[in-house]
């Protein structure tokens, strides 16, 4: 069936209405200029950002020459405004496909941000572009949040390596203080306390005491041992029994003279050299367990 000229006629104001409806729909501010800068068309977004903003020119703008107005921008905008005059013309020379820009546009009310971007329209038999801004204050805005608790964590970071730094001089200091006090206590032990378990030995007859006091002797030459401090760590899962046990065999004393010594038989003091080889993660270990005593002295 043939369309007559009023039929056609109907369908293109039908067209140009409902594509007018989509543009009016549109949140951007929009706005169709020719390949001389002229605007043809905007939508109602763009004629209410012009009349909020006093314009003195018409409120939607039309024919009126874009280019030229960013061309003749003054004041803190004029740097921006040419930018994109210079931008959309290499648009229009199909220089490139588009140009894009973000820009501040502040009123004396509030701090805003625009989008704008300039295209070609697609499928035009005649050279337009379409010129749109949309308003992305709330996007800078959540960015400013960003970068502000960006930086809020970085101070947060500074300050705890700083504190983690005077926490390790902290205990960098203990240590030392510890490493001084053993060092007293021994030399105490060895100008005060063993001169005289040396003339006890001198003075006792029987063998065991002469044993016994042989162990004194030892024991408070291991007080300020390091020996001593790194077992005493293992005191959650080291009976006393085993801690003297221990220090016995590191000593050098055999399983014989440790039996005799505690009034034990030979099997109780096997036992406890299996749960020592045990809690020291020596289980299935050729490792010989005096020499694994004598490398916590280290």
């Amino acid at each position: 069936m043939k369309m007559d000229a009023k039929q056609a006629e109907t369908i293109i104001k039908e067209t140009q209405q409902y594509a007018k409806t989509i543009l009016n729909s549109l949140s951007a501010h929009v706005a169709i200029i020719d390949e001389n800068g002229m605007i043809l068309e905007t939508n109602r977004a763009w004629e209410r950002f012009a009349q909020s903003n006093q314009i003195s020119i018409r409120p939607d703008t039309l024919n009126v020459n874009y280019l030229e107005v960013c061309d003749a921008a003054q004041g803190e905008s004029a740097e921006k405004s040419k930018e994109v005059a210079a931008g959309i013309r290499k648009v229009i020379k199909g220089e490139v496909e588009e140009f894009v820009l973000d820009y501040p546009c502040h009123s004396p009310n509030e701090k805003r941000w625009f989008y704008m971007r300039a295209a070609r329209a697609v499928g035009s038999d005649t050279l337009r572009v379409v010129v749109s801004h949309e308003n992305i204050t709330a996007l800078k805005e959540a960015e400013s949040r960003l970068r502000q608790r960006e930086d809020e964590l970085k101070q947060k970071t500074l300050h705890l390596e700083e504190a983690n730094a005077a926490l390790r001089a902290v205990l960098r200091q203990r240590d030392e203080d510890i490493q001084e006090m053993e060092q007293t206590i021994l030399q105490n032990l060895k100008d005060s306390v063993l001169p005289n378990v040396e003339r006890l030995q001198d003075i006792v007859v029987r063998p065991e005491a002469n044993q016994i006091v042989q162990l004194i002797s030892s024991g408070l030459n291991e007080i300020a041992s390091p020996f001593l401090r790194r077992l005493s760590n293992l005191e959650a899962v080291l009976t006393p029994r085993e801690i003297e046990i221990a220090s016995l065999v590191k000593a050098g004393k055999s399983t014989k003279e440790i039996a005799s010594l505690f009034n034990l038989s030979i099997a109780t003091v096997n036992f406890h050299r299996r749960n020592l080889r045990d809690k020291l993660g020596l289980t299935n270990s050729s490792t010989n367990l005096r020499s694994h005593l004598l490398s916590l002295e280290k």
